[in-house]
């Protein structure tokens, strides 16, 4: 007889201006196909701010770099180069994908795409919500696209099957954007203080973007104990 895969869940705190957490995701893929018929994971991604008081003009990414850690363009390039580098071992490309000359790469507020996040897994679940955070990795990344304008968003939530009028109406309503600041609440009560943090059935949190390995062995030690404890 086939044993019965143990099944966890995954808290993903993450943002969508965060390489780190394409980088961390793409690894736990790997991690979970490795796993395959040993462990199942819901993945369930919760909001993370690293700008909240960016305006919604955004900054050019370069200069928002130098500013905020204090490195030298060419520290900042450096920083890029090393990003694209890593990007490319995980088999993503952090470089843009359209036609003509790139536009600047920004850096954009997220809260409203945290609140369309929120929203896809609660009317979609996971399923849904991973879509629309892949996509919204694209559409910064890739794409360029301006990620705190709310036509945008919508758009991206159309192209992955979620419904136009429900993502529109998402981003007004303010009982949304409450539950938002209060999973970012529940993420500062953990000491997360940078993503991405995955917590494995709310006990083990594994910081940081982490080798395949990594996952495989913390998900097997948590899925042991748990089955020793039962």
């Amino acid at each position: 007889m086939t044993a019965t895969p143990a099944k966890v869940t995954i808290d993903v705190w993450s943002d969508v201006m965060c390489p780190w957490c394409v980088i961390g995701t793409r690894q736990l893929a790997k991690a979970l196909d490795e796993l395959e018929g040993e462990i199942e994971a819901e993945i369930r991604f919760r909001p993370f701010e690293l700008n909240p008081d960016m305006p919604p003009e955004g900054e050019e990414q370069a200069a928002h770099i130098q500013r905020k850690y204090g490195r030298s363009a060419a520290e900042s390039a450096g920083v890029r180069d090393r990003l694209k580098g890593f990007g490319e071992r995980v088999g993503y490309s952090f470089s843009w994908q359209g036609e003509g000359e790139a536009p600047p790469a920004m850096i954009w507020n997220t809260f409203l795409a945290h609140k369309l996040l929120y929203w896809a897994l609660r009317v979609g679940g996971p399923e849904a919500q991973g879509k629309l955070k892949r996509a919204m990795f694209d559409a910064h990344f890739q794409q360029r696209r301006n990620m705190a304008d709310p036509e945008v968003l919508v758009d991206i939530a159309v192209g992955v099957g979620l419904p136009k009028l429900g993502a529109a109406q998402t981003l007004l309503e303010q009982s949304i954007g409450n539950s938002v600041r209060h999973e970012e609440a529940m993420a500062w009560d953990m000491n997360i203080t940078g993503v991405p943090a995955m917590v494995v059935n709310g006990k083990a949190m594994i910081p940081g973007a982490q080798e395949p390995e990594v996952y495989v062995n913390v998900l097997r030690r948590v899925v042991a104990r748990e089955a020793a404890q039962a």
